[in-house]
């Protein structure tokens, strides 16, 4: 039998206390979310690529519309021809407007009119297909959100349409969108596409591509859903009931009845490997909530996240329609400053308390999730200082990172406060209230909409002006540290640490060690390269236990790769690479799963899932090591 590791490291578990984490793989169905491509979207997008409208596209993108363009050749020219006419002719008309908005922005005679005569260069060298490949490069750093703009009404027309093959428009209304309703004859070039010689296979190839891509994003999308639920403790109402009118005639009367009926909503992530690079399409049409997503995309900070949210919350923000109603006047007076100072904001008091909530969330968990981690981390750094200064150092450098977190999570309010969400201050100072409590947030929306005073937040950004400053300047310095490291051609530690890297390969540890703890004493006052040779260390005391067969050895081998695993998460600062740190939970979940610890060890994979998918960590593995000591559990 396994020996049981002793357990040095409780606090380790601070970390893990994100929220009840179910013992069950999560089913987004359950949630409402589902992942699926769709055949009018990769219809209509394939289209504008016919016409000539391109944005910069992801590399898998940019990989993919080489073979797009292959297939587009055997497209016959009249269609291509038709299809570049209608969307440069809805350019043109967007141009107008997209120039209206360059000169306002600009107060200095000499500059909007270089701007002007910039865009115009631009754009009569895109409709005309005349751009250089150096000249989309630089193009389109300026001007992909233009491009973005142009497409967002053809997106919203796929969705209009019936499912391939048929893609038939819907009735015209006064309920479609005009911007819709402006392209919607559009459809009868996106069917003769569809009906052209082969272009439906090809359709459904391409349906299969992004299908794959969709798969790939599967275990981050439980993860988003799970820790944003966790946070707010409510689950998302997948019926809307709505009671119809309904008129029928017996004999000569007239008679009046109501009927209830229910409408399923979901939340569709949509992968499209044609999405713009870093945008997300999102729309709400009636009960289905769309975000359209390029390939790579963070799930954990992206709008998806605030799709979501506007998902769960708008259903709750609905049943307190009439406690809002009471505040409309004064909403609406809100909403008018803004608009007067030049935001360009929704005139709906209802859809602004429905924004507000959705960006205190937005800021509120992520500042809740800092938060704790970082305390997790001081409570495990107090116990091992040698006398009181120094504890009261870490406790001071704790307080100083909360504030800074603090400001972020103001500059964040305050962003979306000037775009209309009046009212987002207000929210996030009540969540801040039920955070710990365990509340349902269902259960309390009622009460906060009663309690509101919108008058008072009416000065909510002159509050707060030396926050936002010091927020301001802190993402600006950690741009340009990004922009030098990024830049680094060759940092010494790193060519070092793959020469011992080949040493741990070679099973040479003994060698490895030495060279390493050298290393250690050379680099001791600095903690960021201290945490990676930490990570060597432990890396290669884990690996020197392979294939041993003396239970006694590899026990005192993986503890010695334990100790220096916690010595990574001691000297992490804020300024830790956060990919190593998720790699070092996964690592140290891997050998309590070795002694048998299981619940230790799906709890501590759950940290490494935190930090999400990003570069360095070890997402994938420890969401697929959580996964398999799930289903080995007994029922």
């Amino acid at each position: 039998m396994k020996k049981v590791l002793p357990i040095l490291f409780i606090a380790i578990l601070n970390i893990c206390i994100f929220g009840q984490t179910s013992s069950t793989v999560l089913d987004l169905s359950n949630y409402g979310v589902s992942i699926e491509p769709d055949k009018r979207l990769i219809t209509v997008l394939a289209t504008l690529e016919a016409a000539g409208i391109e944005t910069t596209l992801s590399e898998q993108g940019e990989e993919f519309r080489k073979t797009l363009q292959k297939d587009l050749a055997e497209v016959s020219p009249d269609l291509r021809v038709k299809l570049k006419i209608f969307v440069n002719q809805y350019a043109k008309r967007f141009a107008q407007k997209y120039r209206v908005n360059l000169a306002n922005q600009e107060s200095n005679e000499t500059i909007r009119k270089e701007t002007l005569d910039d865009f115009d260069k631009f754009f009569a060298k895109y409709t005309s297909g005349n751009l250089t490949a150096e000249e989309k490069k630089l193009y389109s750093k300026k001007y992909d959100s233009f491009i973005n703009q142009i497409k967002s009404p053809f997106i919203s027309m796929a969705y209009s349409l019936s499912p391939a093959p048929m893609l038939a428009e819907p009735e015209r209304s006064l309920d479609l969108p005009d911007d819709l309703l402006e392209v919607l004859d559009y459809s009868v070039l996106v069917r003769e596409f569809y009906a052209s010689n082969g272009m439906a296979a090809k359709i459904d190839s391409y349906y299969k591509k992004n299908q794959e891509m969709g798969d790939e994003m599967r275990p981050a999308a439980r993860e988003m859903v799970r820790s944003m639920l966790d946070y707010l403790h409510t689950r998302p109402e997948l019926t809307f009931r709505e009671k119809i009118k309904v008129e029928t005639k017996k004999g000569k009367k007239n008679l009046t009845t109501y009927e209830i009926r229910e409408r399923e909503r979901v939340f569709k992530i949509v992968p499209e490997i044609l999405a713009s690079k870093g945008t997300i399409n999102f729309l709400n049409i009636k009960d289905n909530y769309y975000a359209i997503i390029p390939p790579k995309t963070d799930l954990s900070s992206s709008e998806v996240r605030r799709g979501f949210l506007q998902f769960v919350l708008d259903p709750l923000v609905l049943k307190s329609s009439t406690e809002i109603a009471v505040h409309q006047k004064e909403i609406i007076k809100l909403l008018d400053k803004r608009r007067e100072s030049g935001f360009p904001v929704t005139p709906d008091p209802f859809l602004a308390v429905s924004r507000s909530l959705v960006a205190a969330v937005d800021a509120r968990e992520k500042q809740f999730r800092k938060e704790q981690i970082a305390t997790a981390q001081a409570r495990r750094i107090i116990p091992l200082q040698d006398n009181d200064k120094d504890k009261q150092k870490v406790v001071a450098e704790l307080e100083k990172v909360k504030q800074a977190f603090n400001d972020e999570a103001i500059l964040q309010l305050s962003e979306s406060y000037e775009k209309g969400a009046v009212l987002a201050f207000y929210f996030a100072e009540q969540l801040r209230g039920i955070e710990d409590s365990g509340f349902d947030i269902a259960g309390s929306l009622n009460d906060w909409i009663i309690s509101l005073k919108p008058i008072e937040e009416t000065e909510r950004l002159s509050q707060y002006t030396a926050e936002k400053k010091r927020a301001v300047a802190q993402r600006e310095k950690e741009r340009i540290i990004f922009v030098e490291e990024t830049n680094l051609v060759e940092n010494p530690l790193t060519a070092k640490l793959l020469a011992v890297d080949k040493l741990t390969e070679a099973k040479k540890f003994d060698e490895a060690e030495k060279q390493l703890k050298q290393l250690l004493n050379e680099n001791i006052e600095n903690p960021i390269e201290s945490a990676r040779i930490y990570y060597a260390l432990g890396r290669a005391a884990s690996r020197s236990a392979e294939g041993l067969k003396d239970l006694d050895e590899v026990n005192k081998r993986l503890l010695k790769a334990k100790v220096y695993y916690e010595n990574v998460l001691n000297t992490a600062t804020p300024k830790t690479d956060p990919g190593l740190i998720s790699s070092t939970y996964f690592a140290l979940g891997r050998i309590y799963e070795y002694s048998g610890q299981t619940e230790y060890a799906i709890k501590i994979y759950d940290a490494a899932l935190r930090f999400g998918d990003i570069e360095g960590g070890a997402y994938k593995e420890a969401f697929e090591a959580k996964n398999s000591l799930i289903q080995k559990k007994p029922q």
